[in-house]
């Protein structure tokens, strides 16, 4: 086989070994089975990438798109094997994406339109207890091997799935999901009822695992240290990070961003500080939504102008990109917003989602616009899209080959991007853009510093000379951030459990626009930003590292 078929045939295989992935990325019909999250499961997907890895490295590429397919192909498979032989992939656990997580929300994604659609539904939800069984064993594996989740994850976790269970005091998930079934056969219904019963208890007996079995085991301290954070860190950057430069870098964008932010709330309110400029525009009624019908509508209806606005006339957007879909998501995950990619046939479109508390109705919209660019157009949903769609690409590349550090950094540089061309040129909108990239910064620097537990350097007015812990990663962004307290909380909770995964934003942006300095300094008066964005753009999901050289070439 030749390296585009190595690459189309892995697809194929991981897909069958991986059920949700094959959901979650719309390849073949895989709505009624789900993952085996056990280590044998484990074991046969790690099987499957090495034996790809072990064809490509032989395989001889026979001209230019094969050249770049396997430098795509081997980072992002190498990559693959080398955190399965850490044993860190039967070891995960946090929360936001892990086993638990995933087995349950692709049934958001599961189309519920048909009697067939419902069929599919119960089977797949009838096999949840026997994959949150995997779920269990791979983790006292993990125990064994002395690799168990830090007993901050294994907490959050449990919370999670006893609100998935309907045990903190609203319906289960699935009896939720399924009484959405009208029309169905009575049969049907008996059958989804009980499926969705047993789903629940089984993420009853999840948290219960949880608490009692593993929390025993768990360690109280957060950091990996730094093997384990550079591993994690070329996994979601796709090239090699020296911490300690990126920590250095870290602070001086915040100090950038942060005096940028400053100038902006000066305009909104004479004197003030970050912090109320942010209560003033929170009190604004230019900026308020009240309901959570009508927080999707507002998303949705900026979400379709900014692809009308783009389209032609900054990027090229084909009739299949321009439907994207903007939901509420299903409670029980952190809060904030996500992006889910077209199915491969684009028969499902990319989605929207914002988590949000359950009981919340007011929603102040001036730190949203530029989230919803990011997850949307210009950002996500154009970026991952427009791969899907790219049919020059092989399917490797268009359906498994993003990272965080190419599909984040480029969604942030969308953000900013979206000022550049003058749609945040209210100020209340530009610092909820500023706001957003000034987490993002403090993200590089507590991230890397809680989990290398770093000096933290004088001069920057906040426990100098100390060493990052949890708490003082808590203080840093609730006090020299003005993101929403509810959501920091979270975001702790989530840099502690995906190690390497948050500098990825800043970290992936700053390739970008040197990326795009490099182009503009090179091609001259020739130099064209619609061309550029769209050659990169069709390039599909890449490590960083990769993309870096083919955007130099």
């Amino acid at each position: 086989m030749n390296v585009h078929e190595i690459s189309d045939q892995t697809v194929d295989d991981y897909a069958a070994a991986h059920p949700d992935v094959a959901v979650l990325i719309g390849v073949g019909d895989h709505r009624d089975r789900v993952t085996d999250y056990s280590p044998e499961g484990h074991a046969a997907r790690g099987a499957i990438m090495r034996r790809a890895l072990t064809a490509m490295e032989a395989t001889e590429p026979q001209d230019e798109s094969e050249r770049v397919a396997k430098a795509v192909f081997t980072e992002r498979v190498g990559n693959e094997v080398a955190i399965h032989e850490a044993g860190l992939d039967v070891a995960s656990l946090n929360v936001l994406e892990s086993p638990p997580q995933n087995l349950r929300m692709i049934f958001d994604l599961l189309p519920t339109e048909t009697t067939e659609d419902w069929e599919k539904v119960a089977t797949r939800m009838a096999g949840v207890p026997d994959a949150l069984d995997g779920v269990r064993a791979s983790l006292l594996t993990a125990v064994e091997a002395g690799q168990a989740p830090a007993l901050r994850q294994v907490t959050k976790v449990a919370e999670q799935a006893e609100l998935w269970a309907g045990l903190s005091g609203d319906t289960g998930y699935f009896e939720t999901l399924v009484s959405k079934a009208d029309g169905v056969p009575d049969s049907l219904k008996e059958q989804l009822g009980k499926a969705a019963r047993e789903a629940q208890e089984s993420y009853a007996e999840l948290a219960g695992f949880l608490r009692a079995e593993l929390a025993p085991e768990a360690p109280t301290k957060d950091a990996v240290g730094e093997d384990v954070y550079r591993l994690w860190s070329r996994y979601f950057l796709g090239a090699d990070l020296d911490p300690r430069e990126a920590y250095e870098w870290g602070w001086e964008e915040f100090a950038r961003v942060e005096r940028e932010a400053k100038e902006v709330a000066e305009r909104i309110k004479p004197g003030a500080t970050l912090a109320e400029a942010a209560r003033a525009l929170d009190a604004d009624p230019r900026y308020r939504v009240h309901g959570q019908a009508a927080f999707e509508q507002w998303m949705q209806r900026l979400s379709d102008d900014a692809l009308a606005a783009l389209r032609d006339v900054h990027f090229e957007i084909s009739d299949e990109i321009m439907n994207l879909e903007c939901r509420i998501a299903p409670p029980g995950g952190p809060v904030g917003a996500y992006y889910t990619g077209p199915a491969e046939n684009l028969d499902r479109p990319g989605r929207m989602w914002w988590s949000v508390p359950a009981d919340k109705e007011e929603f102040s919209t001036w730190r949203e616009v530029s989230t919803v660019y990011h997850e949307g157009a210009p950002g996500h949903h154009l970026q991952i899209a427009t791969q899907v769609y790219e049919r020059s690409l092989n399917r490797f590349q268009r359906l498994f080959a993003s990272t965080s550090g190419h599909a984040e950094g480029w969604a942030l540089y969308a953000e900013r991007l979206m000022q550049e061309l003058g749609f945040l040129s209210d100020d209340g909108n530009l610092l909820g853009m500023l706001d957003a990239h000034l987490f993002r910064a403090a993200r590089v620097v507590v991230d890397i510093g809680m989990h290398l537990e770093l000096e933290i350097p004088k001069g920057t007015g906040f426990h100098e000379g100390e060493r990052w812990t949890p708490e003082l990663g808590l203080e840093f962004m609730l006090t020299r951030t003005i993101t929403d307290p509810a959501h920091v909380h979270d975001e702790i909770d989530r840099y502690l459990g995906w190690p390497g995964q948050a500098p990825s934003y800043k970290l992936g942006e700053r390739l970008w626009l040197d990326a795009r300095e490099e182009a503009r300094r090179r091609e001259g008066a020739d130099f064209d930003l619609k061309a550029f964005h769209t050659k990169a753009l069709r390039m599909g999901g890449m490590g960083l590292a990769t993309l870096k050289d083919l955007l130099s070439a």
